[in-house]
């Protein structure tokens, strides 16, 4: 049982080193380190990356390192995109689901590899993003979110960075907020999907993943002061193309 322990704390280490990441290594660890069933640890990931990302969240805003108007463009209409995902994903084959996961997984590594375009900073100020299309995104996202079961940062940062002219420490800080109400409304409906087919969660499990995983989130933004992000950027993008391409093998067999 030790794997599944050294998973929440990398679920954790991710979110606070990097503001993303860690849902996306939540449901690898329930499904294939726990062995619960598709629909159970995608609720189960909506819920311990919700108390992670609140966690970390609720210092960043003690530390006024949230922009509240990005929380309410993009956060609140991402919560009802979130809803609608949670709602789809109760529809359709647990496989899809972990197919569409994997192949989330491999563009968050493609994003995260890619060079991060230079800003000049010499300009005063970045046009930001008209609102109504920023809600089009927080939407989009928020459906991402519901229907495989990952908080999206990897979206979410370059988002405020590039789209809302926020730095990459205000980015972070405001996507850890985004990412605690969005899990939190899709862990909720999919409670009601659980319900629907049968199914529970354990939640002695899901209390101690949570309890790591808020002591890794800690112990992350201690250590993300002093060790590079692009390095640490590297190696977890090379992770997620082993870890999903694995995924969506072993499921897209059954969707052929």
């Amino acid at each position: 049982m030790l794997l599944p322990w050294l998973g929440a704390l990398a679920i954790g280490l991710a979110l606070g080193l990097l503001g993303s990441g860690g849902s996306i290594l939540t449901v690898p660890v329930l499904v294939y380190l726990l062995g619960q069933d598709e629909k159970s640890a995608i609720a189960g990931s909506l819920l311990v990356v919700g108390v992670i990302a609140t966690s970390g969240g609720l210092q960043h805003a003690w530390r006024r390192s949230v922009d509240w108007r990005s929380v309410l463009y993009f956060g609140l209409p991402g919560m009802a995109g979130t809803y609608g995902g949670a709602w789809l994903g109760g529809r359709v084959s647990g496989a899809l689901q972990l197919a569409v996961f994997a192949i989330v997984m491999l563009l968050a590594a493609a994003l995260m590899l890619r060079p991060s375009p230079k800003l000049d900073p010499a300009a005063s100020s970045i046009t930001r993003r008209a609102p109504g299309k920023v809600v089009l995104d927080g939407l989009a996202v928020g459906l991402l979110t519901g229907f495989v079961g990952v908080g999206g940062g990897f979206l979410i940062v370059p988002a405020l960075v590039l789209l809302s002219g926020l730095s990459m420490h205000l980015a972070v800080g405001t996507s850890l907020v985004i990412i605690a109400l969005k899990s939190f409304t899709g862990f909720f409906k999919y409670l009601e999907v659980l319900q629907d087919l049968g199914l529970s969660l354990d939640w002695n499990i899901l209390l101690l993943l949570c309890v790591i995983g808020v002591f890794g989130s800690l112990l992350g933004q201690r250590l993300g002061h002093h060790v590079p992000q692009l390095v640490l950027q590297r190696l977890f993008a090379i992770f997620l193309l082993l870890i999903g391409s694995l995924i969506l093998y072993q499921n897209i067999g059954t969707l052929i």
